[in-house]
């Protein structure tokens, strides 16, 4: 009898085109072939053929008797070590063959692959690398690995290969020639139309290279969806890092989960992977750019479906788990231009966290004092005694050498003086609520104290990047924290990198020669299902249908300058705000919105937190104060203190007037 797993390899086999150098290389390796690499990488742009080479090469290698390790690069975790687990066979059991699909999601593992792991293999081990990225160009000019390294770039099919691909998915005659000028022997893109078949293209259909290749097929392959139901799971798919049977059933409670995933799974631009399917790179930016344009309202609800879910995921994962849910789910905003300004999403800096241990503290007051001074030092060593489980490091993959640390505070209120007392910084935060809304006394607030990274001090980087997904996977987590501080020296760029997610609070502590910003999120006023919300907005409204064209950044500035050309009636008439929703069935919108304004900033002191920034809106811009410092003076108040109660009424004004112009209510 032949098992399913060996007829599906002779189909796969049957099916495979081209490739035929790389595989004649690899059968000489299994065959014991003296002479043949033992480590073959093939890399190529999305859509080249890269996996279905992988499968192919497994398929021999198992059939040669060999035991297989398979590893997805999309699923790899930031801890080395992690890797070595899983790849744990390759290190201890003779002729194991390794396969690492995807391996550009997890380049930042490169050097400590050809350092330290692989020359660690067990006798008569094979490995094969596959990504987008070429390898670093120093193994290939290492001596060493000259005689055991293959490294080879796939090109597209030559006309005879695409030709043949073609005849065997039975495109009809008629129709190959302009499937084989448009495809360029893209093999994606080739078994992309093979799939549409022949009945989905009339004889007229122009079929023309163009860099909309891939929109045009899968706008084929879409309009074929069977239901509703099948379009609603294709829209998670595009959007979720990866699509789980669970996913599914929690996002679309009211669908059969197990019908849709075994749906998806048949599609030909689907992948498999440990934690579930996704879409091939190439297709997924067309599948995304295709139901933006097609059914915008039905991509945002999606989206925030999709927001929600990891949100309660990240609440109830274990430990382990919080990195992969923080990553799927800021894998969803990754394009923003929010985002874009405080994270790289960068593997460049090829760093990996993990928590502070005794033997690290020397290492850490040292870069604490070469970045920062010694008087930073010296309360790096005060909160260590106080909190050392708020501390990271972070390593190099590929040497483990230490690189930076950070640490975020959990400080429960009342505030302990000996902190107020010791850190100007904490003093600082502590000074913000009792202003603002003072904490409860079963509540806390968060700080990410420190953030030292000397070699790229406070730029955004790779350590940012994880230390600040840690900071928002806490707070989702966390239980009565009601502020979120975060900590910057160079604080007017940092106040334009956090511009619509963070406030900046005014305060300007000095610790030793510096001085430092300190901005804030007020968790109870915008809990973080609303702080994600913004994202959305900033992401989806503009596609929205409706008066209103404005982002939500660009609504924010229109409200700024409208209050700014308060007493200017021609330039108020011609501002942003009358474009928008908020006056679009008015029949006097520039006295309406007048109107809706003044109402606006009074209902501020509705709220115990909005008093003082209502009092600073009214005399800011409707009393008539020639210049902020005098406003500043009839409410007989310190000029900073007099912007920090502007900046808040601001933010409180905005996320009023925004919740109306989306919703009509507030």
């Amino acid at each position: 009898m032949v098992s399913v797993g060996e007829r599906l390899s002779r189909g796969r086999e049957r099916a495979f085109i081209g490739r035929e150098e790389e595989l004649d290389r690899f059968g000489r390796a299994l065959a014991g072939d003296p002479q043949a690499p033992f480590a073959f990488y093939v890399f190529g742009p999305g859509g080249i053929g890269k996996s279905a080479l992988l499968r192919c090469l497994a398929d021999r290698a198992r059939a040669a008797g060999r035991r297989l390790v398979e590893v997805d690069g999309r699923f790899v975790g930031r801890d080395p070590a992690d890797f070595e687990r899983a790849a744990a066979a390759f290190l201890e059991v003779a002729g194991t063959v390794l396969f690492v699909d995807s391996f550009e999601h997890c380049q930042w593992l490169e050097s400590w692959l050809w350092q330290r792991f692989l020359p660690r293999a067990a006798d008569d081990t094979l490995v094969v690398l596959a990504g987008r990225l070429a390898p670093q160009p120093q193994w290939l000019a290492d001596p060493a690995w000259a005689g055991v390294l293959s490294v080879r770039e796939l090109e597209p099919f030559s006309p005879e290969q695409s030709r043949t691909l073609l005849i065997t998915a039975q495109v009809r005659p008629e129709l190959r020639e302009r499937v084989l000028r448009f495809a360029g022997g893209n093999p994606l893109a080739l078994s992309l139309a093979a799939a549409a078949g022949s009945t989905g293209w009339s004889r007229e259909e122009v079929w023309a290279p163009s860099a909309d290749l891939l929109r045009t097929l899968l706008t084929g392959l879409i309009g074929e969806v069977p239901t509703a139901a099948h379009r609603r799971a294709l829209e998670v798919a595009a959007q979720a890092h990866s699509t789980s049977e669970e996913l599914l059933a929690a996002v679309l409670p009211e669908e059969d989960a197990h019908l849709l995933f075994g749906w998806l799974r048949d599609l030909p631009f689907m992948e498999s992977a440990p934690r579930g399917l996704y879409p091939h790179d190439a297709a997924r930016g067309t599948l995304t750019a295709d139901l933006r344009w097609r059914a915008p309202h039905a991509f945002v609800t999606m989206r925030q479906r999709l927001a929600q879910e990891y949100l309660r995921m990240l609440r109830e994962a274990p430990e382990e788990r919080v990195w992969t849910v923080t990553d799927e789910l800021f894998y969803l905003f990754r394009e923003l231009e929010s985002l874009a300004r405080m994270r790289t999403w960068s593997r460049e800096d090829e760093v990996h966290d993990c928590p502070l241990r005794p033997e690290d503290l020397e290492a850490v007051l040292r870069m604490a004092e070469e970045a920062e001074g010694p008087a930073s030092a010296e309360l790096v060593r005060y909160w260590v005694e106080r909190q050392p489980q708020a501390f990271s490091v972070y390593r190099l993959v590929t040497t483990g050498r230490l690189v930076a640390f950070t640490a975020r505070l959990a400080l429960p209120a009342p505030a302990d003086p000996r902190d107020v007392a010791t850190d100007p910084v904490v003093a600082a935060a502590w000074a913000y609520t009792d202003a603002t809304a003072p904490v409860g006394p079963d509540e806390h607030i968060g700080v990410s104290r420190f953030t030292v990274y000397p070699e790229q001090y406070q730029v955004p980087s790779r350590v940012i990047d994880l230390s600040s997904s840690r900071a928002q996977a806490e707070s989702a987590r966390a239980r009565g924290r009601a502020y979120g501080f975060a900590v910057w020296r160079d604080a007017d760029a940092w106040a334009e990198r956090v511009r619509g997610t963070l406030s900046d609070t005014g305060a300007r502590p000095l610790v030793g020669e510096h001085t430092y910003g300190v901005f804030v999120v007020d968790w109870r006023l915008v809990p973080v299902e609303t702080w994600l919300g913004r994202f959305i907005s900033d992401a989806d409204v503009p596609a929205l249908p409706g008066p209103s064209a404005l982002s939500r950044t660009a609504f924010d500035q229109a409200v700024r300058e409208a209050l700014t050309h308060w007493r200017d009636p021609g330039a108020f008439a011609v501002c942003a705000l009358t474009r928008t929703r908020l006056a679009a069935d008015s029949t006097d919108p520039v006295e309406d919105l007048r109107t809706l304004l003044r109402a606006s900033v009074d209902e501020l002191a509705g709220d115990p937190r909005g008093v003082r920034a209502k009092e600073a809106l009214a005399a800011g811009f409707f009393s008539g104060a020639p210049t902020q410092e005098a406003a500043a003076r009839r409410l007989a108040l310190p000029y900073g203190t007099y912007r920090r109660h502007v900046r808040q009424g601001l933010d409180l004004l905005c996320e009023s007037l925004w919740q109306l112009e989306l919703h009509g209510t507030r």
